[in-house]
């Protein structure tokens, strides 16, 4: 039996398998080689992701082929590093970090920054954001900083209180003026008012007032004027007055109500009114008896001569110290009398009916209390005569007489005396 062409037949297939074995090896290590010469040509770059460290191997060309390779959103705001367009090399170290949203409200007026930053302060440096010691804030600047992060600032302005007698400038960020007094711990009295009204905004410089108001009551004591009563005494010698009983001022007491306003009394107002004690007359005895000269009968021519002159001097002695006699008639009252000029201090030189004092200086005209005397009454005044009630005069009250005198020298002799007045119409 031939067996040759079945050994050429296992030897080719075994020829042919071996080669495919070659082949498939050697496909193997191309690919291998391939894989470690592809591995072998990457660049090592160190990364930090926001935050996360990492190690690539890359055969990306520049940093923003790394890091679209890893899908990094990259934006404006945000820290990178080197630029997108940096060529990859060994050992290159990238950093990456997302900027994060921050929205600063000052005011009413809000902003919104995008920011790397790690604390509020370091933020607020970088965007030149500054804090005065009197503002109010809603964080720490020692805060880290978060992403969609709000910060409120309310800036505080200078202004000044006037509380009472005490004035003093604040800082405040308030906005009406009873936020502004809260703030400012001053508390309101039940009767005190503030300028401008509690619910009006504050303004910078601005003044706000408080007005302290107080009510209280003052109890005061006044003298009640005695009357002055006048009586004829015909055991008196003409001239002559005696005093039969003194005069005593009564006692008055009233209470008021007052309104004070920062310590200062703007409003008085009499809620009762007592009579303590009343007041005693003051009465007086004028003389009414008229002394008579007689003449002495003597022994002789002589004696009678000498005597009847000595009665006659006597008597024209005694006349010149007699007043004249008063008109008959009329209402008598005995008054405390002053003199006045037309050129008193304030004085104007017309009187109160429009008398010209100045134009007629020898004008009898006294001023006097309407409620007494009436204007344009007729009087006649001891030791001045007829005059008429022609003027008024601010100290002139009551029993009250002020005689039109033509110089100040004959004002200053008549000085102050009581003289008795008698109204005729």
């Amino acid at each position: 039996m031939n067996t040759t062409p079945k050994k050429r037949f296992i030897f080719s297939s075994m020829t042919r398998k071996k080669l495919g074995i070659l082949i498939a090896s050697f496909i193997v290590f191309s690919a291998t080689l391939s894989v470690l010469t592809y591995e072998g040509t990457k660049k090592t770059v160190a990364l930090t992701i926001d935050g996360q460290e990492m190690t690539v191997k890359t055969h990306a060309n520049t940093v923003g082929d790394i890091l679209e390779e890893l899908e990094v959103p990259i934006k404006d705001t945000d820290y990178l590093s080197h630029s997108t367009d940096t060529a990859v090399k060994n050992d290159l170290n990238v950093v990456w970090e997302k900027a994060k949203r921050v929205a600063v409200k000052i005011d009413d007026e809000e902003t919104v920054y995008w920011t790397t930053a790690k604390t509020v302060d370091d933020f607020l440096d970088e965007e030149k954001i500054e804090i005065n010691e009197h503002d109010e804030i809603d964080f720490s600047v020692q805060d880290t900083i978060q992403d969609q992060l709000q910060l409120n600032i309310d800036r505080a302005f200078l202004l000044t209180i006037q509380n009472g007698k005490k004035k003093e400038e604040v800082w405040t960020t308030s906005t009406t003026v009873a936020d502004l007094l809260k703030q400012q711990g001053v508390k309101l009295g039940d009767l005190d008012r503030v300028e401008p009204n509690l619910e009006e905004d504050v303004e910078p410089k601005s003044v706000v007032k408080v007005v302290r108001v107080e009510k209280v009551t003052d109890v005061v004591e006044e003298p009640i004027d005695y009357a002055l009563v006048t009586k004829k005494d015909s055991s008196l010698m003409q001239g002559t007055e005696k005093v039969v009983q003194d005069g005593k001022e009564g006692l008055l007491k009233k209470e008021y109500e007052v309104i004070k306003e920062n310590g200062k009394e703007v409003k008085r107002k009499l809620v009762a009114e007592e009579k303590v004690s009343d007041s005693q007359d003051k009465i007086v005895a004028v003389g009414t008896k008229v002394l008579v000269a007689q003449v002495s009968r003597g022994n002789s021519d002589k004696a009678s001569a000498s005597n009847n002159d000595s009665n006659q001097a006597t008597t024209k002695k005694s006349s010149a110290k007699e007043s004249p006699a008063a008109p008959q008639g009329g209402n008598e009252i005995t008054m405390s009398a002053t003199a006045y000029t037309a050129s008193c201090n304030g004085c104007s030189g017309v009187t109160a009916t429009g008398i010209n004092l100045k134009s007629n200086p020898n004008a009898k005209v006294v001023a006097v209390d309407p409620s007494v005397i009436p204007l344009g009454s007729k009087v006649w005044v001891e030791g001045y005569g007829y005059a008429v009630a022609g003027d008024t005069g601010g100290a002139i009250k009551g029993n009250r007489i002020d005689l039109f005198v033509s110089s100040k020298d004959q004002a200053y002799r008549f000085g102050r005396k009581n003289v008795k007045v008698r109204i005729l119409n």
